[in-house]
């Protein structure tokens, strides 16, 4: 299959383009072709598509050649690629220089967590700097979507049960996560999980790990790796966790973070309200986040 780039997206018209509730579409150009239009008649919610099997992936490949509505890039909103994920998983201390910076031991075994659904936001959402605490820090990451019902997946046949790939911010509240040793609180604040921009797809994005990912606050470069740092693959995660439990259309699964968050500096370099940040994985795009104060109500 070639590579396509699938979004999640609400139109900025919805009188004119089908109302608030999210759509699935795919990117062609500057346009986004919207599968919900009869004349592709696929599912609007995206782990609802990807659970429809390889027949509507093809009809996915082929929309571009139809006749259905097309919106401009910049007349939607786009959402997290998956914005209700059944299940968004992330394993720690991934990547041998940031372990070297946490001043930490190489893991022995895979060291996971779980980041709640509900921290999903997509590209241009702002992310609170909590009321509770200033030890707002940043992570940014590979993530990649799976794309079927599976259990007891080799390592080998790994690739096959992945829908595409994506770059998460996995946004971390440092002294929450630290209170714990199962570090969820302090992963799982709302929108603390920027997601997209949109997820790519197929085998032209190469070998995931061996990408470069870099990220800046600002007009500062403070993360600057590559995947093939990983100590874990992709395959390697997917083999172990399917070895304890099932894994779902939608599920989201971040593979950790190179060197150069703001809880590795000497001092700290937290985020702060007003910084933008923005990261970037080559061959699939740009995540980008603006800090706002937490409001009194959403």
């Amino acid at each position: 299959m070639s590579s396509m780039r699938l979004v999640s997206f609400n139109s900025l018209d919805h009188d004119r383009a089908g109302g608030k509730e999210p759509r699935a579409g795919v990117i062609d150009g500057s346009e986004i072709v919207d599968l919900t239009d009869p004349e592709i008649g696929l599912p609007g919610d995206m782990c609802e598509l990807l659970a429809s099997g390889p027949e509507a992936l093809e009809r996915v490949s082929t929309a571009p050649r139809t006749g259905a509505r097309r919106l401009a890039l910049g007349s939607v909103r786009l959402l997290a690629p998956v914005p209700r994920p059944p299940k968004v998983l992330a394993i720690g201390l991934n990547y041998r220089r940031h372990v070297a910076e946490m001043g930490v031991e190489v893991p022995e075994h895979q060291v996971w967590f779980n980041k709640q659904r509900t921290c999903v936001v997509g590209t241009g959402h702002s992310i609170d700097l909590p009321r509770v605490s200033e030890l707002l820090d940043y992570e940014g990451e590979l993530a990649f979507v799976i794309g079927r019902r599976c259990r007891h997946v080799s390592k080998e046949d790994a690739p096959n049960v992945v829908a595409g790939f994506t770059i998460m911010n996995d946004v971390s509240v440092r002294d929450w996560q630290w209170r714990t040793p199962t570090w969820t609180m302090g992963k799982s604040f709302d929108t603390h999980g920027p997601l997209g921009p949109w997820l790519v797809t197929g085998d032209e994005l190469g070998d995931p790990h061996r990408l470069r990912i870099r990220t800046w606050v600002g007009d500062e470069l403070r993360q600057d790796g590559s995947t093939d740092d990983m100590i874990f693959s992709c395959w390697d995660m997917v083999e172990h966790l399917s070895t304890a439990f099932t894994l779902e259309p939608g599920d989201v699964i971040s593979t950790g973070t190179p060197a150069g968050v703001a809880a590795g500096f000497d001092p700290p370099r937290w985020l702060r309200e007003g910084d933008h940040v923005r990261i970037e994985i080559e061959s699939i795009g740009v995540l980008e986040n603006q800090v706002v104060a937490e409001p009194e109500a959403r």
